[in-house]
């Protein structure tokens, strides 16, 4: 059986870098989905270099490793809000400088993408598209990739997800038994009533708390069924599944 996976603990102190990133990536994609990333899994070189062709720049270290790693990997990138595939790569310039676009929400309410001024960057910071317009998302395209992963993963968990809106008297409970994950508070693109975003973890469970007022949302996932009900039993809210 494979080990619980500690999302807390392989992040802990935050992402350090790209190759923090890729490692965190390549761990817990082979603990939670059981499919180690493989030659394959990353979009091929011609794809990467014919985006750049037609965008007239040269991609990012931080966004062009990624997708040489998982850019194919549907189940860690497109659970709700997909990654965009690389001939999709576009400028949004109707943003003050331009923005290019990377990734955006399913029904194409909101989009992620990294400022054209920042573009020169190794690991340039990210912004989403929300209510207010771009606003800032995370400081490092090597952050956003865990985080994509780790939300695209969760919300494509089928049985092992669920979510509920959690009163304030069982937060003591979620900051007893899951340690807060060393990702930085990001926006939710549906707007401040929502944000910021927090991430809790402990071995094999993963949570997602949706800003800070009494009964805000919380995602919560397993690497098993198994973990998932015990979450259940650890926070008995109104749990929708």
């Amino acid at each position: 059986m494979t080990p619980a996976f500690d999302v807390a603990g392989a992040l802990r102190g935050g992402v350090a870098g790209r190759e923090h990133a890729w490692r965190f990536v390549r761990d817990f994609a082979a603990a939670w989905t059981g499919r180690p990333l493989r030659d394959g899994d990353g979009s091929p070189e011609g794809e990467l270099a014919a985006a750049e062709g037609a965008l007239g720049l040269v991609l990012p270290r931080a966004l062009r490793e990624g997708y040489t790693l998982l850019g194919r990997r549907s189940d860690l990138t497109t659970g709700q809000d997909p990654l965009v595939p690389p001939a999709g790569l576009y400028v949004d310039d109707d943003s003050d400088g331009g923005v290019l676009v990377f990734r955006r929400e399913n029904q194409d309410c909101a989009s992620w993408g990294i400022p054209m001024d920042r573009i020169a960057d190794d690991d340039p910071p990210v912004v989403v598209e929300s209510a207010d317009g771009w606003i800032p998302y995370l400081d490092r395209m090597s952050t956003a990739w865990v985080e994509l992963v780790l939300t695209e993963t969760l919300l494509a968990s089928d049985h092992r997800y669920d979510a509920c809106e959690l009163p304030d008297d069982l937060l003591p409970v979620l900051e007893a038994e899951y340690r807060r994950v060393d990702l930085p508070d990001h926006p939710l693109w549906t707007g401040a009533d929502e944000s910021p975003l927090r991430w809790y973890a402990a071995p094999g469970r993963v949570l997602r708390r949706d800003g800070l007022a009494n009964h805000s949302w919380v995602h919560a996932g397993g690497q098993t069924a198994a973990h998932l009900d015990l979450i259940r039993a650890q926070l008995p809210g109104p749990w929708v599944c």
